[in-house]
């Protein structure tokens, strides 16, 4: 992996989550991890948007919003995620 394509967490905070059409579904709040393998699993959401609400997604014990790491596309200024693998 080139040392530009790595990126720290706290790059990620903070950043808008979109769908590949533009759709906003919030910004990250957290990333969660498997800790033996350092697996990316979820990323939880902040701030998620009214269209993000009634897709019924995957949540935490605290009601967050999970989308699984594995729909992340591409991460620049927004963190793009595949709509169709999350929903």
């Amino acid at each position: 992996m080139a040392e530009e394509d790595k990126k720290f967490s706290k790059q990620l905070i903070g950043k808008t989550v979109v769908s590949k059409t533009g759709k906003r579904f919030g910004e990250v709040g957290d990333i969660i991890f498997e800790t033996r393998s350092g697996e990316l699993i979820h990323i939880i959401l902040k701030s998620p948007t009214s269209y993000t609400e009634k897709l019924e997604l995957e949540k935490d014990k605290e009601n967050n919003i999970l989308i699984p790491f594995s729909a992340v596309i591409a991460v620049g200024d927004f963190l793009v995620v595949a709509e169709e693998d999350i929903i």
